[in-house]
């Protein structure tokens, strides 16, 4: 436990002391916020009733802060440490893997969580959202995001070879995602192709997830077909990742 926790300091202290990682992943949902809060002034009209705008978008841009950090940031992160060098000299040390990729996950999990915190304190001040109508299913959706973005991170990091273009390889994942899912405001006029593409996103079934406990105070399961493709998508990064992760360089 002490040599988990003394790793999880350090992701942390590196993950602050990062000012692109600070900025990227931690600030850029949040400027996303502020900028579509400014445009949506009034009530959105979701499932069929009128919701106040921040409300709306806060979860959307909760749905999106959990893609981007969790998939992107643990993309970029493992596969910049192991076209370095990184992930290889850990192997050589007493720290297990299994503690390292712990520790990971957890430092993304707390980002993700203050994360979480920073929007609902934005969302309170700013534009005058509501907190969470329930409060422990929100607290749950935080996990259940980190879980299976993380799965999904991790087996793009297997997939993704290049240290250099990995940024923009998770940015043409990630945004698009979010864009097709509804993260940045309601998707009922999209083309019906563009909303079939939607309908098989995992990030469309985490907001559906993430606008039950916020919006409806409904409980984390109270829509068990959403987090069990939020899950089945999750494990099945996971599965690409046992199959093709490698802790040496591809690029030498």
């Amino acid at each position: 436990m002490s040599v988990l926790l003394h790793q999880l300091a350090y992701e942390q202290r590196t993950f602050w002391r990062s000012r692109e990682a600070a900025v990227f992943i931690f600030i850029f949902p949040l400027l996303l916020y502020s900028l579509l809060g400014s445009v949506y002034s009034e009530e959105i009209e979701l499932d069929g009733k009128l919701v106040p705008s921040g409300d709306v978008l806060l979860a959307g841009l909760f749905g999106y802060g959990a893609a981007n950090t969790a998939l992107a940031g643990l993309a970029i992160v493992l596969v910049g440490r192991r076209e370095a060098g990184l992930l290889k000299r850990l192997r050589s040390t007493p720290l297990r893997p299994a503690t390292y990729v712990a520790a990971v996950l957890t430092s993304t999990l707390v980002v993700f969580a203050l994360q979480s915190v920073a929007l609902l304190a934005l969302g309170a001040f700013v534009f005058d959202a509501g907190m969470p109508a329930n409060r422990l299913g929100f607290a749950g959706a935080v996990v259940l995001g980190v879980a299976c973005f993380a799965g999904l991170g991790i087996g793009a990091a297997a997939l993704i070879r290049s240290a250099e273009g990995v940024s923009a390889v998770v940015n043409v994942i990630v945004l698009p995602m979010a864009f097709l899912s509804g993260s940045f405001g309601p998707t009922r006029e999209y083309p019906s192709v563009l909303e079939a593409i939607g309908d098989v996103l995992p990030l469309k079934y985490f907001l559906d997830v993430v606008n039950g406990v916020y919006l409806d105070g409904d409980s984390l399961f109270a829509d068990g077909t959403a987090v069990g493709i939020v899950v089945a998508w999750g494990i099945a990064g996971l599965v690409i990742a046992l199959r093709h992760f490698s802790w040496t360089p591809r690029e030498r």
